[in-house]
């Protein structure tokens, strides 16, 4: 079994333990019953998984205990049966519980979206981020019910797309992806969502990594270190994100907008807006229950023209990079647009597959 500690500055608070147990893929997924000497089977199932977290656990809390720490530990579910393709993945979850209960502090679940290592248009990679993730938190939801466990809170701790043949993985769409997932997974209740990783290499287009890693690297557009686009599209992402998500309707229902809406105990109201279409849209943003300041300020992230519809490049309010890969290093500088704010309600417009994020000013 593996543990992974995620750290604070005092000791690490979540842990996992196991990583992927289900997976085929996986060392610990298929032993030599000739070698092993307490009658284990021969491939894992959800019930032995079940026992072994347990064992694992109940060290863990009582060393956590013995230092004054506060610990929670996380076990590996099954989101959705398309989602893991190991042998045992359907039945995982009802083993599982038949020996964990409820044990566990938390539920971990990983998910790559859009049909598995094909060369999807970005189409459907974009709808991937709202279809999939209510799939997932419903199938946890029944899975708990259906074996009358109490749900606990759901972290996806590994998320991407494993698109590929276009570029897909190092493309502007997969920023705008990101932040549809963050968006979904936070109106869906998730409680972490962790997106892999932070860098590799760059395997012709085909990795996951938020920033460049030229070890390896055969495209002389990169260089090391620099961010890709994803990265660009988080970091709006969390720069307009306040403390509070609300309510947040989009009509027509089946319009290309999806918005994220919150509230910042500074009193300002945010929204992100995501075009998922290849049409430009004006919006009417309407802000219920709101005394408007004096203005609202917004930033535009759009990608390039270079790819077809997998640019990895991106655009902030007109600002580009200098190369084919990311964005301006001058990001955290770029002035917002603004307009005066003259009621709660006001127009805004949402290129062709751009994010929007938009703050308004309260008095």
């Amino acid at each position: 079994m593996q543990q992974i500690g995620l750290g604070t500055t005092k000791a690490s608070k979540y842990w996992e333990i196991g990583n992927e147990n289900n997976g085929t893929w996986e060392a610990g997924y298929k032993i030599d019953i000739n070698d092993n000497k307490d009658g284990q089977p021969q491939i894992i199932t959800g019930a032995l998984y079940g026992q072994h977290f347990k064992i694992f656990a109940d060290s863990m809390r009582k060393a956590a205990q013995d230092v004054g720490a506060t610990i929670k530990i996380g076990a590996q579910i099954i989101g959705n049966t398309q989602a893991n393709s190991g042998l045992t993945s359907s039945i995982w979850n009802s083993n599982l519980f038949s020996t964990l209960g409820n044990y566990a502090d938390f539920f971990i679940v990983h998910n790559y979206y859009a049909p598995w290592h094909q060369n999807s248009t970005a189409s459907v990679i974009l709808n991937s981020a709202i279809t999939e993730t209510k799939a997932i938190s419903d199938y946890v939801a029944k899975s708990v019910a259906d074996n009358q466990i109490q749900l606990k809170p759901i972290a996806m701790t590994e998320w991407n797309i494993e698109s590929e043949g276009s570029k897909q993985k190092v493309s502007a769409v997969a920023g705008i992806h990101s932040v549809l997932c963050v968006g979904e997974m936070l109106i869906n209740g998730f409680g972490q969502a962790a997106r892999w990783d932070l860098a590799n290499a760059w395997d012709n287009g085909n990795d996951h990594g938020l920033f460049n890693n030229s070890a390896g690297s055969k495209n002389p557009s990169e260089s090391k270190w620099n961010p890709r686009a994803a990265f660009y599209y988080l970091y709006f992402m969390q720069k307009h994100l306040g403390d509070r998500v609300v309510s947040t309707t989009v009509s027509p229902a089946k319009s290309e907008l999806t918005a994220y809406s919150s509230t910042f105990t500074s009193k300002e109201a945010g929204t992100i807006i995501v075009n998922r279409g290849n049409t430009s849209r004006t919006a009417l943003i309407n802000i219920n229950h709101f005394n408007p300041g004096e203005k609202y300020y917004w930033y535009v992230l759009k990608p390039g023209t270079d790819n077809g519809e997998f640019s990895g490049s991106v655009s902030i309010n007109g600002t580009n990079g200098t190369g084919t890969i990311g964005g301006s290093l001058s990001y955290a500088s770029i002035k917002p647009y603004s307009a005066d704010l003259k009621s709660q309600s006001f127009k805004i417009t949402i290129p062709a597959r751009c994010v929007v994020y938009m703050v308004a000013e309260s008095k």
